[in-house]
Protein backbone atom coordinates (compact mmCIF):
# COMPACT_ATOMS: atom_id res chain seq x y z
CA UNK A 1 0.00 0.00 0.00
CA UNK A 2 2.94 2.27 0.65
CA UNK A 3 4.53 1.72 -2.51
CA UNK A 4 1.12 1.89 -4.38
CA UNK A 5 0.30 5.52 -2.39
CA UNK A 6 4.12 6.68 -2.92
CA UNK A 7 3.73 6.11 -6.63
CA UNK A 8 0.42 7.71 -7.26
CA UNK A 9 1.38 11.33 -5.31
CA UNK A 10 4.41 11.12 -7.85
CA UNK A 11 5.90 12.34 -11.38
CA UNK A 12 4.40 8.67 -12.15
CA UNK A 13 1.16 9.23 -11.11
CA UNK A 14 0.84 12.24 -13.24
CA UNK A 15 2.25 10.25 -16.42
CA UNK A 16 -0.05 7.27 -15.68
CA UNK A 17 -3.24 10.00 -15.30
CA UNK A 18 -2.09 11.30 -18.53
CA UNK A 19 -1.91 8.04 -20.15
CA UNK A 20 -5.10 6.40 -19.00
CA UNK A 21 -6.49 10.16 -20.23
CA UNK A 22 -4.86 9.90 -23.81
CA UNK A 23 -6.12 6.27 -24.18
CA UNK A 24 -9.97 7.07 -23.06
CA UNK A 25 -9.67 9.76 -25.28
CA UNK A 26 -8.60 7.38 -28.08
CA UNK A 27 -11.39 4.53 -27.39
CA UNK A 28 -14.12 7.38 -26.74
CA UNK A 29 -13.29 10.31 -28.84
CA UNK A 30 -16.69 11.67 -28.02
CA UNK A 31 -16.88 10.88 -24.38
CA UNK A 32 -17.19 13.68 -22.41
CA UNK A 33 -15.89 12.06 -19.11
CA UNK A 34 -12.29 11.51 -20.88
CA UNK A 35 -12.08 15.50 -20.62
CA UNK A 36 -13.79 15.31 -17.01
CA UNK A 37 -10.77 13.05 -16.05
CA UNK A 38 -8.03 15.16 -17.55
CA UNK A 39 -9.24 18.37 -15.90
CA UNK A 40 -9.95 16.39 -12.68
CA UNK A 41 -6.29 15.19 -12.21
CA UNK A 42 -5.15 18.52 -13.57
CA UNK A 43 -7.36 19.78 -10.17
CA UNK A 44 -6.04 17.08 -7.62
CA UNK A 45 -2.22 17.28 -8.79
CA UNK A 46 -1.99 20.80 -8.59
CA UNK A 47 -3.85 20.54 -4.84
CA UNK A 48 -1.17 17.97 -3.44
CA UNK A 49 1.71 19.59 -5.77
CA UNK A 50 0.96 22.86 -3.52
CA UNK A 51 3.74 23.26 -0.91
CA UNK A 52 1.63 25.11 1.38
CA UNK A 53 -1.37 22.64 1.21
CA UNK A 54 0.60 19.79 1.89
CA UNK A 55 2.18 21.81 4.77
CA UNK A 56 -1.07 22.63 6.68
CA UNK A 57 -2.36 19.34 6.19
CA UNK A 58 0.34 18.05 7.75
CA UNK A 59 0.42 19.89 10.87
CA UNK A 60 -2.85 18.24 11.63
CA UNK A 61 -0.34 15.47 12.46
CA UNK A 62 2.02 17.72 14.24
CA UNK A 63 -0.12 19.40 16.93
CA UNK A 64 1.07 19.32 20.34
CA UNK A 65 4.20 18.13 19.55
CA UNK A 66 7.47 21.26 20.11
CA UNK A 67 11.08 21.27 19.35
CA UNK A 68 12.72 19.92 22.86
CA UNK A 69 14.36 21.73 25.51
CA UNK A 70 16.45 21.58 28.22
CA UNK A 71 12.80 21.67 30.12
CA UNK A 72 11.96 18.58 28.42
CA UNK A 73 14.89 16.75 29.89
CA UNK A 74 13.87 14.03 32.20
CA UNK A 75 15.82 12.58 35.73
CA UNK A 76 17.24 9.58 35.41
CA UNK A 77 19.86 8.21 33.14
CA UNK A 78 18.18 8.41 29.24
CA UNK A 79 18.14 6.39 25.89
CA UNK A 80 17.78 8.48 22.52
CA UNK A 81 16.20 6.40 20.06
CA UNK A 82 16.51 7.90 16.33
CA UNK A 83 14.76 6.44 13.96
CA UNK A 84 16.15 6.15 10.02
CA UNK A 85 14.13 7.35 7.00
CA UNK A 86 16.37 5.91 4.03
CA UNK A 87 19.99 6.25 2.98
CA UNK A 88 21.14 6.56 -0.57
CA UNK A 89 23.95 4.78 -2.15
CA UNK A 90 26.34 5.84 -4.90
CA UNK A 91 28.15 3.04 -6.32
CA UNK A 92 31.09 2.99 -9.00
CA UNK A 93 32.73 0.56 -11.39
CA UNK A 94 34.24 -1.41 -8.77
CA UNK A 95 31.10 -1.81 -6.92
CA UNK A 96 32.67 0.57 -4.20
CA UNK A 97 29.34 2.08 -2.60
CA UNK A 98 29.36 5.26 -0.32
CA UNK A 99 26.17 5.46 1.49
CA UNK A 100 24.83 8.92 2.56
CA UNK A 101 21.37 9.70 4.59
CA UNK A 102 18.38 10.89 2.83
CA UNK A 103 17.44 14.34 3.62
CA UNK A 104 14.79 13.59 6.44
CA UNK A 105 17.62 11.32 8.45
CA UNK A 106 19.96 13.49 8.45
CA UNK A 107 17.41 16.42 9.84
CA UNK A 108 17.01 13.42 12.40
CA UNK A 109 20.73 12.65 13.54
CA UNK A 110 21.20 16.87 13.67
CA UNK A 111 18.25 17.10 16.21
CA UNK A 112 19.84 13.56 17.87
CA UNK A 113 23.31 14.97 18.35
CA UNK A 114 21.76 18.85 19.95
CA UNK A 115 19.64 16.20 22.45
CA UNK A 116 22.39 14.29 23.00
CA UNK A 117 24.01 17.72 24.23
CA UNK A 118 21.00 19.00 26.09
CA UNK A 119 19.82 15.41 28.06
CA UNK A 120 23.53 14.27 28.34
CA UNK A 121 22.14 10.95 27.64
CA UNK A 122 23.50 7.59 28.35
CA UNK A 123 22.79 5.97 25.02
CA UNK A 124 21.79 6.85 21.36
CA UNK A 125 20.46 4.19 19.56
CA UNK A 126 20.76 4.59 15.61
CA UNK A 127 17.58 2.22 14.41
CA UNK A 128 16.38 1.71 11.03
CA UNK A 129 16.98 -1.41 8.46
CA UNK A 130 15.83 -2.23 4.98
CA UNK A 131 12.11 -2.47 3.86
CA UNK A 132 13.15 -5.26 1.46
CA UNK A 133 16.15 -7.53 2.51
CA UNK A 134 17.52 -7.08 -0.97
CA UNK A 135 17.36 -3.10 -1.08
CA UNK A 136 20.63 -1.96 -2.74
CA UNK A 137 20.87 0.51 -0.33
CA UNK A 138 22.63 0.27 3.52
CA UNK A 139 20.43 0.50 6.74
CA UNK A 140 19.53 3.76 7.55
CA UNK A 141 20.71 2.83 11.36
CA UNK A 142 24.13 1.99 10.20
CA UNK A 143 24.45 5.45 8.02
CA UNK A 144 23.06 7.17 10.90
CA UNK A 145 25.33 5.42 13.29
CA UNK A 146 28.71 6.62 11.42
CA UNK A 147 27.43 10.21 11.24
CA UNK A 148 27.25 10.46 15.25
CA UNK A 149 30.09 9.31 15.48
CA UNK A 150 32.09 11.45 12.70
CA UNK A 151 29.48 14.47 14.53
CA UNK A 152 31.85 13.61 17.95
CA UNK A 153 29.34 11.49 19.53
CA UNK A 154 31.94 8.89 21.87
CA UNK A 155 31.09 5.72 19.40
CA UNK A 156 31.10 3.75 23.15
CA UNK A 157 27.67 5.54 23.62
CA UNK A 158 26.49 4.80 19.86
CA UNK A 159 24.46 1.55 19.79
CA UNK A 160 22.39 0.36 16.15
CA UNK A 161 19.38 -1.62 15.12
CA UNK A 162 19.25 -2.83 11.37
CA UNK A 163 16.75 -5.40 11.43
CA UNK A 164 13.79 -3.65 11.57
CA UNK A 165 11.39 -3.04 8.05
CA UNK A 166 8.58 -0.47 9.85
CA UNK A 167 8.23 1.81 12.41
CA UNK A 168 6.77 -1.13 14.19
CA UNK A 169 9.64 -3.17 13.70
CA UNK A 170 11.60 -0.66 15.03
CA UNK A 171 9.60 -0.38 18.46
CA UNK A 172 9.47 -4.14 19.27
CA UNK A 173 13.56 -4.18 18.46
CA UNK A 174 14.47 -1.09 20.41
CA UNK A 175 11.67 -2.44 23.13
CA UNK A 176 14.26 -5.66 23.49
CA UNK A 177 17.35 -3.62 23.13
CA UNK A 178 16.20 -1.08 26.06
CA UNK A 179 15.87 -4.12 28.78
CA UNK A 180 19.35 -4.62 28.65
CA UNK A 181 20.19 -0.99 29.37
CA UNK A 182 20.52 0.55 32.79
CA UNK A 183 17.79 3.48 31.62
CA UNK A 184 14.88 4.92 33.24
CA UNK A 185 13.70 7.07 30.10
CA UNK A 186 13.72 7.22 26.57
CA UNK A 187 13.63 10.37 24.29
CA UNK A 188 12.33 9.70 20.72
CA UNK A 189 13.60 11.96 17.64
CA UNK A 190 11.97 11.64 14.33
CA UNK A 191 10.57 14.10 11.71
CA UNK A 192 7.54 16.35 13.04
CA UNK A 193 4.64 14.63 10.71
CA UNK A 194 6.01 11.03 12.29
CA UNK A 195 6.13 11.51 15.26
CA UNK A 196 2.62 11.02 16.37
CA UNK A 197 2.47 7.49 15.04
CA UNK A 198 5.96 6.90 16.50
CA UNK A 199 5.15 7.88 19.71
CA UNK A 200 2.16 5.54 19.42
CA UNK A 201 3.59 2.75 18.07
CA UNK A 202 6.46 2.90 20.89
CA UNK A 203 3.69 3.47 23.49
CA UNK A 204 2.29 0.32 22.36
CA UNK A 205 5.24 -1.78 23.37
CA UNK A 206 5.04 -0.30 26.63
CA UNK A 207 7.90 2.72 25.93
CA UNK A 208 6.59 6.20 27.32
CA UNK A 209 8.38 8.21 24.89
CA UNK A 210 9.68 12.15 25.07
CA UNK A 211 9.25 13.24 21.44
CA UNK A 212 12.05 15.30 19.95
CA UNK A 213 10.67 16.89 16.58
CA UNK A 214 13.69 17.11 13.84
CA UNK A 215 13.55 20.27 11.96
CA UNK A 216 12.24 20.17 8.66
CA UNK A 217 13.69 22.68 6.22
CA UNK A 218 11.03 24.79 4.07
CA UNK A 219 13.97 27.05 2.97
CA UNK A 220 12.37 27.96 -0.66
CA UNK A 221 10.97 31.57 -2.50
CA UNK A 222 7.09 32.04 -1.74
CA UNK A 223 6.27 31.37 -4.93
CA UNK A 224 6.88 27.72 -4.83
CA UNK A 225 5.05 27.47 -1.73
CA UNK A 226 1.84 28.28 -3.71
CA UNK A 227 2.38 26.70 -7.54
CA UNK A 228 2.64 22.94 -7.93
CA UNK A 229 6.15 21.81 -7.28
CA UNK A 230 7.58 18.35 -7.13
CA UNK A 231 8.63 19.08 -3.50
CA UNK A 232 4.84 19.39 -2.91
CA UNK A 233 4.12 16.35 -4.36
CA UNK A 234 6.97 14.14 -2.41
CA UNK A 235 5.45 15.98 0.87
CA UNK A 236 2.17 14.90 -0.02
CA UNK A 237 2.66 11.53 -0.47
CA UNK A 238 4.80 11.66 3.42
CA UNK A 239 1.83 13.20 5.08
CA UNK A 240 -0.90 10.81 3.32
CA UNK A 241 1.54 7.94 4.37
CA UNK A 242 1.59 9.18 7.98
CA UNK A 243 -2.20 9.53 8.33
CA UNK A 244 -2.66 6.11 6.30
CA UNK A 245 -0.32 4.83 8.41
CA UNK A 246 -2.37 5.63 11.59
CA UNK A 247 -5.29 3.86 10.18
CA UNK A 248 -3.44 0.82 9.46
CA UNK A 249 -1.63 0.58 12.71
CA UNK A 250 -4.41 1.24 15.14
CA UNK A 251 -6.47 -1.43 12.93
CA UNK A 252 -3.44 -3.83 13.42
CA UNK A 253 -3.59 -2.79 17.09
CA UNK A 254 -0.14 -1.44 16.79
CA UNK A 255 -0.96 2.18 17.99
CA UNK A 256 -1.88 3.37 21.38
Amino acid sequence: MNAFVSHLLSAGGVVLALIGAAIWIWRRPASPYARRWIIAAALVYSAFGCYALSYSTGRLLVAGFHPFTKADVPNGPTAIVVLGSGTFSARNWDDERLPVLDRASANRVLEAIRVFRIADASWIIASGGLVKPDDFDEPSGRTMQEALVRSGIPAARVLVETRSANTHDEAVIVRDMLRTLDVQHVILVTSDIHMRRSIGTFRAQGIPAVPAIARQNQDMPWFAWVLPTEAGIDLAADVWHEILGLVYYFVRGWYR
